[in-house]
Order: structure tokens, then C-alpha cells, then sequence
């Protein structure tokens, strides 16, 4: 299974850089299902892993002029500010066990069933988008002007669920970068690997302070299966249609959610 685990990995770090999110869809699964880890410290692993991955595909994308690097840092700041305080003082005083009159429930199982309707709403959304009309994606050609109130809300917003997820937040990145900033896809995968990189790295840092436990040689060994994938997807990430980009990102996240769901729930 350990060995199965390092290959989705490399399967993880393709889509990290073909389509800018998904890849702490798939990691926190690979650590609690393929490693053994438990979901609290997986979402904690996942931070290091996605941040570092996401980090080597965005200077990628930003030599080929395909980072926004304005609208990127309006909704980086709030949300990185968000993700470490969430990590640093949130996740820690948020108890393994909550209890509902007759009804306990675990920590772990809570973070799953979010993590999972998060990503139901977020591929509701753009698949209503890709699919839709009177606006159709493959019309999204130009940005929006940065609505700056707006954008810094919603980063903080998406800040403080990444720190509870331990998610590189790209599947809720990409629909918002696209459907409130009329950014073309292409522009909002590069933008979402800098957004995912600068705020996965820093709240990583608070599980750090909060005295996380370091696996080895599990963590090293994830990171070179993810940079290989890095590597190969960011190559062939400008060739693709962007509109069949969009469809693509909204049906994998819609997968990884029913998956979950039916993992944890059945």
C-alpha cells in the first residue's frame, strides 16, 4: 500500500500542475488511506507537500507570464494570515471529540465530511459555469478590474478552511479566481499554484510551532514522487484548451468528493 502511495503522489503532483488545485484533494487521501496517517496530522503533511509542490510549478508558470501576480497577492495576504492563525490556534483547541446530546463524533471524521462538501459545492459551481449559456468559459478572455474588498474577504474566508483542511484550497481558488475575476483558466491555474504556495509553506509553520511530528523518511520521499509529477505536467499544462481544463477540474473534484463521502459515511 506504501508503495501504491508514492505512485498516486506522482499522480498527484500531474494534476497539481495540469489544473492548479486538486492536489491536497488527492493528498490527504493518500496519507490516511495509502499511509496510515491520521487526518489531523495528514492535513498538517499535506501543507508542507502541496505548499512546496505548488511552489516549484508556479515560477514554471510565472516565466511563461501566466501569473497575475496583483490579484494573486490581494487574495494571498488575507488568506495566508487566515491559514496560520487557523493552524496555530484554531486546529489545536478544536477537541478529537464532539459531542451532540447522545451523538459523539470524532475530529477526524468531521474534517473529512467538510473537506468532501466543500468539494461538492465547488464543483457545483463550475460545472454550472463551464455549462452555462449566456456564459459559456470558453468566452472568459480577459480579467475582470480587482474588486479589492471582495477578493480579500473571500481569501480570508478560504484561509481559514485551508487551515482546518489542511487543503491547498485550489478547487476553491480556481472557481473563485474564475468566476468573480473572469480569469481565463490557464491564468488562474498559475495563479493558484503561488496562492497555494504562499500560504501552504506559512501555515505550515504554525503546525511547526504547535509540535508536529516530522515522518521520515515519508515526508522527503512524498515530496520527490509530487516534483516528479510537477515536472511532467507543467510541460504539457500550456497545450491544453482551457475550456476542457475547467470540465475536467469540476468532474475530478466531484469524484474525490463522492468518494470520501462514501469512505467515511458507508
Amino acid at each position: 500500500m506504501i508503495f501504491l502511495g508514492y505512485i498516486a503522489a506522482v499522480l498527484m503532483g500531474i494534476v497539481l500542475g495540469v489544473i492548479g488545485g486538486g492536489g491536497s484533494i488527492l493528498t490527504v487521501p493518500i496519507l490516511v488511506y495509502l499511509m496510515g496517517v491520521s487526518p489531523n496530522i495528514a492535513t498538517g503533511y499535506s501543507l508542507l507537500i502541496v505548499g512546496a509542490t505548488a511552489a516549484f510549478g508556479a515560477v514554471r508558470y510565472y516565466r511563461e507570464g501566466l501569473v497575475d501576480v496583483k490579484a494573486s497577492i490581494l487574495f494571498a495576504v488575507p488568506s495566508i494570515v487566515a491559514v496560520y492563525m487557523s493552524r496555530a490556534y484554531l486546529m489545536p483547541a478544536i477537541p478529537e471529540t464532539v459531542s451532540f446530546q447522545s451523538l459523539t463524533i470524532e475530529k477526524n471524521l468531521i474534517i473529512m465530511v467538510l473537506f468532501a462538501t466543500l468539494m461538492l459545492a465547488s464543483s457545483t459551481m463550475m460545472l454550472k459555469k463551464a455549462y452555462s449559456k449566456s456564459a459559456p468559459a470558453t468566452q472568459v478572455v480577459e480579467n475582470k478590474q480587482p474588486n479589492v474588498g471582495p477578493i480579500m474577504i473571500e481569501g480570508a474566508v478560504i484561509g481559514v478552511i485551508t487551515g482546518i483542511l489542511g487543503a491547498g484550497g485550489g478547487f476553491l481558488i480556481i472557481p473563485a479566481l474564475v468566476l468573480f475575476l473572469g480569469m481565463p483558466m490557464k491564468n488562474a491555474v498559475g495563479a493558484s499554484l503561488f496562492i497555494i504556495a504562499l500560504k501552504s509553506l506559512l501555515g505550515f509553520i504554525g503546525d511547526l510551532q504547535t509540535g508536529i511530528q516530522l515522518e521520515m523518511p515519508l515526508l522527503p520521499l512524498m515530496l520527490a514522487a509530487t516534483f516528479l509529477g510537477m515536472a511532467v505536467s507543467t510541460k504539457a499544462a500550456g497545450k491544453l484548451d482551457g475550456a476542457a481544463l475547467q470540465k475536467f477540474f469540476a468532474f475530478f473534484t466531484l469524484a474525490i468528493a463522492i468518494f470520501i463521502m462514501i469512505k467515511e459515511l458507508i
